[in-house]
């Protein structure tokens, strides 16, 4: 892959992170500075599987999903850098996460991400996601770097 175009669509996600439907949680990136932030956004819509349906309560974003969503964001980050792009990048923690507020079906959840701590191998993230400019949940996310996976069969 050489240079990124903004904004990446789906399929220019694919080519930097290894998830596919339904565990891609990412529809577009719209901002990207390398080496030190990143905006993408997630489009919730009523049909996806995952939403918490629970009898008497609107349907919402279940808190883990989204987490998942602001960690793909910042791995698109780290992956798009060209010395990353062979790699896979493993989610090892987050901490001082905070939901301030539900995310339904129709939110469109701009989700940044930005540089804390860098390193080879290593790094913290600080994540945000927002609907309507409204902070609904943050954290701080760690994340470790590993060779690709071999291309090979298990047997």
């Amino acid at each position: 892959m050489d240079t990124l175009t903004l904004p990446l669509d789906y399929s220019a996600i694919e080519r930097i992170l290894p998830h596919r439907y339904p565990f891609l949680l990412v529809d577009r990136i719209t901002e990207l500075e390398p080496d030190k932030r990143i905006v993408g956004v997630k489009n919730v819509t009523l049909n996806e599987r995952y939403l918490s349906r629970e009898p008497g309560r609107p349907a919402s974003l279940p808190p883990t999903i989204l987490t998942e969503a602001v960690a793909q964001v910042g791995a698109i980050l780290i992956l798009s850098k060209p010395d990353n792009r062979e790699k896979l990048i493993f989610f090892t923690g987050i901490d001082r996460v905070r939901y301030r507020r539900p995310v339904r079906p129709g939110d469109v959840v701009e989700i940044e991400a930005r540089v804390r701590r860098l390193r080879s191998r290593m790094g913290q993230l600080d994540g945000f996601a927002r609907v309507n400019g409204v902070v609904v949940c943050d954290g701080t996310m760690t994340f470790a770097l590993g060779p690709a996976a071999a291309t090979g069969q298990a047997g």
